[in-house]
């Protein structure tokens, strides 16, 4: 791409990202622990958020086109140092695989990330590689030879025409790079969470951290999280779905017993961050254990849900030169050192899909509405179980 092309591509893009701006700065719903839902014993980091693991930046572009396009991209950078030339230690999980994960097997294979994360819509998945490339390709020595490119997705077409041209176009994933940033991190309706579902309901981007104790190596977990799933909403164990009357298989034996074939599942994207250094094969054991966080939450991973879990360390001391030819040494954590950071990526999953939730607005379009949840309805059932604060009311004690 060409200089005047950049130049503008990049008027384009500040303009889209200026009208996109207005409508979310607008958002004040709150997030789970402004209504007393604490989740788990770890204390979170500063936002709550991934950008908690120093250097990770988070960016979205929102789409709202004619009457049937809600989508959006979001980007997720791990580093501002050459991820082409030193790679950081990641892995996939797969908790289950009907889904369009590009770039996955050689991040598999090697066990390493070479460049940010995007998240959009199920058809927006190449033309997303395809401007991931072209933004490494013009970064000099950040990929000349070959690149692979990591881009995930969730089916948003019940409320977005993910068929449609305005669906994927290749400044969005230019815009959602070029809006990252450190600090608190927009969730809701947003980004590639825009036309995305939870449990029924509108869902969304969602983002959570984890820093443990100094005791514990006081490293940091972040994650975040696009969701589209379904189940049975529960909420610090309180049976949020069943209170409210919706909930997997309800409507659905309804609709079977007047011949009409249901329809299950939808998908989950986690992003988890870690300033732990650690390497690919502990990785894939953090990983597996979003999956965990995701299960608290009510989903079950239906038949067609894509469960994707992509983590990555961001320590220096475990990032690998490519061109080395000689030994590289790697100062990484013991297994036995895992379990609290087990525990932090399980916490800040649960608290991420709460956050997606609790934050998102009720989205519209010619194809459908996807109805935010009720807040003060959700408020009142964790009250009435008793489930809020529990931060003051199960901790006698604190870890340091």
């Amino acid at each position: 791409m060409n200089k005047k092309a950049l130049l503008t591509l990049s008027i384009l893009i500040s303009n889209s990202l200026l009208l996109s701006s207005v409508s979310m700065a607008e958002n004040d719903k709150p997030r789970s622990r402004d209504i007393g839902i604490i989740v788990g014993t770890i204390a979170p980091g500063e936002h709550n958020a991934i950008t908690d693991v120093a250097g990770v930046r988070v960016g979205h572009h929102t789409v709202n086109a004619g009457d049937d396009v809600r989508t959006g991209i979001t980007a997720i950078i791990p580093s501002d140092h050459n991820m082409y030339t030193h790679p950081i230690p990641a892995w996939i999980h797969t908790g289950n695989g009907y889904g369009k994960l590009v770039g996955e097997t050689q991040v598999r294979e090697f066990g390493e990330i070479e460049t940010p994360i995007i998240l959009g819509c199920t058809l927006c998945v190449w033309t997303a590689a395809e401007a991931l490339k072209d933004w490494m390709l013009d970064k000099p020595g950040e990929g000349q030879h070959t690149v692979n490119p990591v881009v995930g997705e969730t089916n948003d077409s019940r409320v977005n025409n993910m068929w449609s041209d305005d669906s994927a176009k290749s400044e969005y994933t230019f815009a959602a790079l070029k809006a990252a940033k450190s600090g608190p991190v927009e969730e809701g309706s947003v980004g590639a969470g825009r036309g995305t579902q939870a449990f029924g309901w509108k869902g969304g981007i969602g983002t959570s951290s984890r820093v443990l104790p100094k005791s514990l190596g006081g490293y940091t977990v972040g994650v975040l999280v696009q969701t589209n799933f379904g189940g049975d909403l529960n909420v610090n164990g309180a049976p949020v779905g069943r209170e409210l009357g919706q909930y997997s298989y309800q409507t659905q034996l309804e609709e079977a017993r007047q011949g009409v074939v249901p329809m299950d599942g939808g998908s989950m994207m986690m992003v988890v961050a870690t300033d732990a250094p650690i390497l690919s094969r502990n990785l894939d054991r953090l990983a597996k254990r979003g999956m965990m966080g995701l299960a608290r939450t009510g989903s079950v991973a239906h038949n067609s849900s894509g469960d994707y879990v992509i983590a990555f360390s961001t320590s220096p001391d475990v990032r690998r030169d490519r061109g080395a030819r000689e030994p590289v040494p790697a100062k990484t954590l013991s297994n036995t050192a895992m379990s609290p950071l087990f525990q932090a990526v399980v916490e800040a999953i649960q608290e991420s899909v709460y956050n997606a939730m609790l934050k998102a607005e009720t989205v519209k379009s010619s194809r459908g509405t996807l109805e935010a949840i009720d807040v003060d309805k959700v408020k009142e059932i964790v009250e009435k179980y008793n489930v809020t604060n529990f931060d003051e009311k199960l901790s006698p004690g604190k870890v340091n």
